[in-house]
């Protein structure tokens, strides 16, 4: 499957050259305050992960065109005084293959890295997270694919004091792109953003970004208003180059609804003048598994539909880029509460003026939580 750039701009463009993924966003919990006198609490969690890629760039199934991989992740958070937690996520992994090159996940053999690491800090409505951490930011965050998150170092604030209002800020520092492993980039200049997001009878955020490693400012705003089961929602995204070429200027709209058991959506999007800034992710909503909308100029439009029945969940989307198209097939099955089993088959055809045809990748994953 061809490269697709995920990072900032082209300074940050190590990300892998398979393919892409959806976003989990990650919450900052409130840290429960114990009664003085209670001892301090460790927790214990993590999952181990067999997670195999294959796309038909030779042969779907061949070797050469294939890549598998071993991993455990351990998240450990310790509690060591009231109000005041250390968190730490390690991965290890391990080809579980023969794959070379590029296809190595994490670009090694074998491997194993902090992707958290960091203190968390609450007093009253607001809460400190400092250091290795995931972000979630709709142009700044952490791209969850293959077998870690994208990391950052960073120092975020949250505030809830106000009622369905949350106030963020992060001040970045560092950034691991996605399946790179242990690499943890310096981010030349300050690199900041600051967010407010409303929820109540309707939606509503703004996000203002200063990337000097990418030499861009960007404002993000959205919203989203819910009437007779059916949610519409609008997006505008400026990016302020600092060079003499030109701007950005994002804008889309996106409507869903449930019907029956099936949940329904159709967007729509445009980039003009230059493609967006962003750094590991996007929030276009005709962005998909394998292309970011903000990175390519052009109208575009997307569907899906998408049902869960019992421990079965499926999705199927379809986009179009006017130069690019995609098809995406994503299945989730729960064997038990503890193990799972996904399935993710894209068809990717990046230049419909040819007639190469389309590029399809198939990734299982297998997940056993603990």
């Amino acid at each position: 499957m061809k490269a697709i750039t995920i990072s900032l701009v082209t300074t940050l463009a190590l990300s892998s050259a398979m393919a892409g993924g959806d976003i989990k966003p990650v919450v900052v919990d409130t840290v429960e305050v114990p009664k003085v006198e209670e001892v301090s609490k460790t927790t214990i969690s993590g999952n181990a992960k067999l997670y195999y890629y294959t796309n038909d760039s030779v042969d779907l199934f061949d070797e050469a065109s294939s890549s598998a991989a071993e991993a455990i992740t351990l998240d450990v958070s310790h509690e060591i005084f009231s109000g005041v937690t250390a968190n730490f996520t390690a991965l290890g992994f391990t080809d579980a293959g023969d794959s070379v090159g590029e296809l190595k996940m994490e670009g090694e053999k074998t491997g194993a890295f902090f992707n958290v690491a960091n203190l968390t800090a609450t007093f009253a409505d607001t809460t400190l997270v400092a250091g290795r951490q995931l972000l979630d930011t709709p142009m700044l965050g952490s791209f969850d694919w293959l077998l870690a998150p994208s990391g950052f170092e960073a120092y975020t604030l949250v505030n809830k004091s106000v009622n369905n209002l949350t106030l963020v800020g992060s001040y970045v520092t560092k950034v691991r792109p996605n399946n790179s492993g242990d690499k943890f980039i310096n981010l030349d200049g300050d690199n900041y953003t600051f967010g407010a997001a409303y929820s109540d009878a309707f939606s509503a955020s703004i996000w203002y970004y200063n990337v000097d490693a990418g030499n861009y400012t960007q404002v993000y705003a959205d919203a989203g208003y819910e009437f007779s089961g059916v949610t519409l929602e609008g997006q505008v995204i400026t990016t302020d180059y600092d060079d003499e070429g030109e701007d950005s200027l994002v804008y889309g709209i996106k409507a869903s609804g449930t019907f029956s058991s099936v949940t329904l959506s159709a967007a729509y999007a445009t980039v003009e003048d230059r493609e967006a800034g962003m750094v590991e992710v996007d929030s276009v909503y005709t962005s998909s598994w394998n292309i970011f909308a903000s990175q390519i100029m052009t109208d575009s439009f997307k569907v899906e539909a998408a049902t869960e029945l019992d421990a079965f969940t499926a999705t199927l989307s379809y986009a179009d880029y006017d130069t690019a198209n995609e098809v995406d097939v994503i299945l989730g099955y729960a064997i038990t509460d503890s193990l799972g089993v996904d399935a993710i088959y894209t068809s990717t055809e990046y230049d419909t003026t040819t007639d190469d045809g389309a590029e399809g990748a198939l990734e299982l994953i297998l997940t056993y939580k603990f």
